[in-house]
């Protein structure tokens, strides 16, 4: 299909804000080589390669509504635009950050009036949208009036109505890979009309391939990148080659992706966790470097350094617990960046101690009865003796002091209908609790 402009997909009487993103004057690298079909979109094979589910949608005209999925720079309005232009559908494009319940009822009532156009509605990041803003639209998508594409950073399963979620087609882009951003980067600099082919500007495969890897998966990113560093060059008229040296400079003051409350801020955290839990000081070292260079909250970290020591370490080294509280304190105490230093003295401590979430299965353990058997009362010996009334009714009766038996045990029950919820490790220090455990309970 012949390429068209993307002003065709707007009329004269469209929302105007639908079209904002069509402005003259200057475009990114990025906006100028956007894909113009399927088969130019780089980086996606699992859901666009031979056999796949989406393009035999396209081809065939037969599809609902759809949601992609992904980080940033991955593919999701460029794939929308490559559908409409492969359809022949109207285009409307909306951003939901600057979008409104009043605009939204424009779109879709011109649609209603326009069924031959058959419309398809783009919404970037829609996550943003509120619920009662995702619930307008489900009415003109069951009837079909619009055909939505929604694209999102963040999991559909948390941000997506369920009602609209269960009528689109999910589809989950991944990070494009280095050879592909490589490929784009090349035909970027080759390209004299949409790309910088008219700079005369070269770059060898080493250039391109770590220009790729500090994009982190982001196309758009690595293209605006090209374009920074091939405006910032001095030399004049002739072929100019990118050396190290500018690429160097651009490094300088670049900034790694890490976009906070959102995947990528939850991913990290994770894979901080799971290495501590995995006792990898290194692995924990990085995520955590990660976590500060994107600029992250400290107190977030200390926060879920507090939580670990309880949850995966533990009674296996009880240090852990008042390290990573004082970790918490110097990071409002002394700040960014010198408490980078203890939020990795307590990381690499966590990570290398013992590991014991025994007491994490046991407060479970011991939710679990009440929620399953219900409450059970407080044994009379056990209650309150302190006033005469309560001394009267039996409470205290038959309690047996722990400290008048030789090592402080009595081995009376301390419930009605005792349970074992508690079942220690041969984890570090665990040891000997548990060898102290079994002590009292043979004796009982």
């Amino acid at each position: 299909m012949p390429e068209r402009d993307q002003k065709e997909f707007f009329t004269a009487d469209a929302p105007k804000a639908s079209a904002s993103s069509e402005s003259p004057g200057y475009r990114p690298l990025a906006a100028r080589m956007r894909p113009r079909n399927l088969k130019e979109v780089v980086g996606q094979d699992h859901i666009l390669g031979e056999g796949c589910l989406l393009p035999k949608l396209v081809k065939a005209d037969r599809f609902g509504s759809l949601l992609f999925y992904g980080p940033p720079g991955t593919g999701k309005t460029s794939l929308a635009q490559a559908i409409a232009d492969e359809t022949g559908s109207r285009f409307v494009q909306v951003n939901a950050v600057l979008s409104n319940t009043a605009e939204m009822r424009d779109i879709l009532r011109m649609a209603r009036y326009r069924p031959e156009e058959r419309t398809i509605l783009f919404i970037d990041e829609i996550h943003r949208f509120n619920k009662a803003q995702q619930d307008l639209l489900l009415p003109d998508v069951e009837a079909g009036h619009i055909r939505l594409i929604g694209a999102t950073t963040h999991n559909p399963g948390f941000y997506v109505n369920a009602p609209l979620l269960s009528r689109s087609h999910l589809f989950k882009l991944e990070p494009v890979s280095g050879e592909a951003i490589v490929s784009v980067l090349k035909r970027a600099l080759a390209d004299d009309v949409r790309g910088l082919g008219a700079m005369r500007v070269q770059a060898d495969d080493d250039i391109l391939g770590r220009l790729a890897r500090m994009s982190d998966g982001d196309l758009r990113r690595a293209l605006n990148s090209l374009e920074t560093i091939v405006l910032s060059l001095d030399k004049p008229g002739g072929d100019r080659q990118i050396e190290q040296e500018d690429l160097e400079a651009f490094a300088s003051e670049r900034q790694i992706r890490y976009d906070a409350n959102e995947d990528e801020h939850y991913d990290t955290a994770s894979a901080f966790i799971k290495s501590m839990r995995g006792s990898d000081p290194d692995a924990s070292l990085y995520w955590l470097a990660k976590m500060l260079s994107g600029g992250e909250d400290p107190r977030f970290i200390a926060r879920r350094l507090v939580i670990f020591a309880s949850e995966d370490v533990g009674l296996a080294d009880p240090r852990a617990l008042p390290m990573a509280v004082a970790c918490k304190s110097a990071c409002e105490f002394v700040g960014l960046p010198e408490c980078q230093l203890n939020l990795a003295h307590v990381t690499v401590f966590l990570a290398t101690c013992p590991k014991s979430n025994s007491t994490t299965i046991a407060i479970g353990n011991a939710m679990k009865s009440i929620k399953e058997k219900g409450m059970q009362p407080v044994p009379l010996w056990l209650k309150d003796a302190h006033t005469k009334f309560n001394k009267s009714l039996g409470h205290g009766k038959d309690y047996k002091y722990s400290h008048d038996f030789p090592e402080a045990n009595s081995g009376q029950e301390f419930m009605e209908n005792p349970e074992q919820f508690y079942f220690p490790k041969d984890a570090g220090l665990e040891s000997r609790i548990k060898e102290h455990l079994e002590k009292r309970r043979r004796k009982r």
